[in-house]
């Protein structure tokens, strides 16, 4: 719903740049008042708005509240951090998520079924323990049905607080070279702390969230940036 809205925001934007372009165009304002960069300027601020507004008026989606006994992060919707945590025995968990589309090398958005994109999920993992420099990192792919490991590490606490971070240390051998029995064995580790697809309606929801947002933010400083250059 966002990725279209920004699609549809500079489409409109693009659309109007060939009639600036042209001959007639500068020559009529090379001798007016109105120079060529004014009047992009205000059809940018003007689509901007227009747009603002339309996303604006966007109905959020249902109220869903995180499964027991996870707990929202504070500060998360600004952040591109920990979204959920709970305590486990004498273990922190913290989890991270985004879309999966959003860091797949190579694929184009637009060539993306919709409930494909919303549906697939990456689910980042930080089992720590106090006293413990180390943390076991699981990363995951949520479904509405499903959450299926991809990767199992061990990561440096100052490691974990972005999610994309190159582990510094050997990052162990890949998921699927281990054995049947130690793949059931590290799902059902984390199944025992709550990671399963039960989670997927509250994330799916927050991250509908974090776009509207982010998507609102972009428009104000975008405009912001214009109006600065005028």
């Amino acid at each position: 719903m966002w990725r279209t809205a920004m699609a549809r925001a500079t489409g409109a934007i693009r659309s109007k740049l060939p009639e600036i372009t042209t001959t007639p165009f500068h020559r009529y304002y090379s001798s007016s008042t109105n120079s060529p960069s004014a009047v992009v300027n205000s059809m940018i601020l003007r689509s901007l708005k227009e747009h603002y507004t339309e996303v604006s008026k966007m109905a959020p989606p249902p109220k869903v509240s995180p499964p027991e006994p996870f707990t929202v992060v504070k500060g998360a919707l600004d952040s591109g951090g920990p979204v959920l945590t709970r305590v486990y025995g004498d273990e922190e968990i913290r989890l991270s998520v985004m879309r999966m589309i959003n860091i797949l090398p190579g694929v184009d958005p637009s060539e993306i079924d919709g409930d494909d994109e919303i549906n697939q999920l990456f689910l980042h993992v930080d089992v720590s323990k106090p006293n413990k420099d180390y943390v076991l990192h699981f990363l995951c792919g949520l479904y509405p049905d499903a959450v299926g490991i991809h990767s199992v590490s061990l990561r440096h606490k100052l490691e974990t607080s972005g999610l994309l971070e190159v582990p510094s240390k050997y990052n162990g051998p890949s998921f699927e070279a281990l054995d049947d029995r130690m793949r059931d064995a590290f799902h059902g580790y984390i199944e025992e702390r709550g990671i399963n697809d039960g989670l997927f309606p509250f994330l799916q929801a927050w991250l509908y969230v974090k776009d509207h947002r982010g998507l609102m933010h972009w428009f104000k400083s975008v405009g912001t940036c214009v109006k600065k250059a005028n």
